[in-house]
């Protein structure tokens, strides 16, 4: 039985080996090319941004603007994409999103000027924020709950594999091709292959079940659950949901009515954004935008900046791993309490280290390199995954899509923020100014995360909704200390 099965969960029919567990997989793996461009689309401007700024004349505002469209335009495509994946379904809407991928990148590749460039980073924006809230939430509705979290949880190993993806083709691409005006139009022209994947495959996967039971389409939903489960354990998870979607229907009306009718619904609905703005208030995505220009502040040359990047990559990969494994070992609550206290051990041995060693000594760009690969390592494993999985887990079915759509739109409005304004927030107070900044935000939010975060491992999504809804979930305190 899973760790904090409820009663009813464990009434369900075993999830015995068998094929249906080889179709879950192939399902994450084609929805997580999802998560592989999202990851490549924001890793690539680590690398790609200087050559280009060289190319088209472009100023540091304009660069900014250039890196950071992207981000601004994936909060909107976050909160679009979850209102479109509860009207038309999960599936059809990572469809749209994989031809949102593509055509967003033939526009950068054959950009002509500064207005189409900023045009496809808007368009890949939107198809990033889309992928981020859609995919983990399709995942999460398709998995069984024993498996749940490792199975959302590959989203994310997908992203940070897309990142090293991009940090070693922009090596790649610029030790072959850096003396050509346009190397960077090749680093970008790399993510029109996995679009092309995540279309295809698409076509041939199931909708979920959970939103066609929401839907009433109640013999598709045992249809698909018959593909991915055992013949009893679908029809004991069918007759679940639809028990929940009937109380729903005859309690509540639209979403947006029901969330701010209900003072429980509002309460996640705000706990969802503080975490989704505390993931992104680490600092993590400064550095896999802008990695090259920290280290070259840090004291590397240009070139070396951009190789060293790919050690953040291949750590970033490693913590994504071992996340997974603990996914549906470790409580949510306990790994982002863990992950938090690394990182804020790194931002300030990084604020320390970076004043007391002066500028244009030997060791200071090697000691910054390792604290900031640490830092990185310790995000993805005890940060980045567990997030994307309580953000996709926590929501009942209803607002699912309404809520971690709103949640994400402010995590990436806040990554926006910081897209736009690291590079001058460096220049103004420098590293340790920085990091020292990172560090005080960390302690906030991990005091944030011990009062406020309700658990969601080894529950089902039907269980943890009756939590939700009635406030049961937010009981947690009189066992902080167990």
């Amino acid at each position: 039985m899973a760790h904090g099965a409820s009663a009813a969960e464990t009434t369900l029919p075993p999830l015995t080996p068998g094929p249906h567990r080889r179709r879950i997989g192939l399902i994450s793996v084609i929805a997580c090319f999802g998560g592989l461009l999202f990851g490549y689309d924001t890793g690539v401007s680590n690398g790609a941004e200087r050559p280009m700024q060289i190319e088209l004349g472009l100023s540091d505002i304009a660069l900014g603007v250039v890196i950071s469209s992207l981000v601004f335009a994936a909060a909107a495509g976050a909160f679009i994409g979850g209102r479109l994946s509860d009207s038309f379904g999960r599936r059809r809407t990572i469809i749209l999103l994989a031809t949102l991928f593509f055509t967003g990148t033939l526009l950068v590749v054959f950009s002509p000027g500064y207005a189409v460039l900023v045009l496809g980073r808007v368009m890949l924006g939107l198809a990033v924020g889309g992928a981020s809230t859609v995919v983990p939430v399709y995942l999460a509705e398709i998995a069984p709950f024993e498996i749940r979290g490792s199975i959302t949880g590959r989203n994310e190993l997908a992203i940070v594999s897309g990142q090293l993806a991009a940090f070693t083709m922009n090596a790649i691409i610029n030790a072959a091709f850096g003396h050509h005006d346009g190397v960077w139009r090749y680093m970008f022209a790399v993510c029109a292959l996995p679009a092309i994947a995540l279309f295809a495959g698409m076509l041939r996967m199931p909708e979920s079940p959970r939103w066609l039971v929401e839907k009433g389409r109640y013999d598709e939903a045992l249809a698909v659950l018959r593909t991915v489960r055992p013949k009893e354990r679908a029809l004991a998870e069918l007759a679940e949901v639809e028990q929940i979607a009937r109380e729903e229907k005859a309690g509540q009306d639209a979403a947006p009515k029901a969330v701010f009718s209900n003072t429980w619904l509002v309460r996640i609905l705000l706990i969802g954004i503080g975490v989704s703005m505390t993931q992104q208030l680490t600092g993590i995505n400064s550095i896999m935008y802008y990695g090259q220009r920290v280290l070259i502040q840090a004291g590397f040359t240009a070139d070396a900046a951009l190789f060293a990047n790919i050690s953040a990559g291949v750590f970033s990969v490693l913590g994504g791993v071992i996340a997974l494994y603990n996914m549906d070992r470790l409580n949510r609550r306990t790994t982002f309490q863990i992950g938090l206290a690394l990182t804020t051990t790194c931002h300030v041995l990084i604020g320390v280290f970076s004043s007391l060693i002066p500028e244009g000594s030997a060791i200071r760009p090697y000691v910054l390199l390792v604290l900031l690969v640490a830092f990185v390592f310790s995000m993805q494993t005890f940060l980045n995954i567990a997030v994307w999985v309580w953000l996709a887990e926590v929501f009942p079915l209803h607002m699912r899509g309404l809520g971690i759509g709103i949640s994400v739109f402010f995590g990436w409005f806040t990554n926006g923020m910081l897209a736009l304004f690291f590079p001058a927030l460096v220049d103004g107070i420098g590293i340790t100014g920085a990091f020292f900044m990172f560090a005080a935000i960390g302690v906030v939010a991990l005091l944030f995360v011990r009062t406020q975060v309700p658990e969601t491992r080894g529950v089902s999504l039907e269980q943890l909704e009756a939590g939700i809804t009635t406030g049961r979930a937010y009981e947690f305190r009189a066992n902080a200390r167990a």
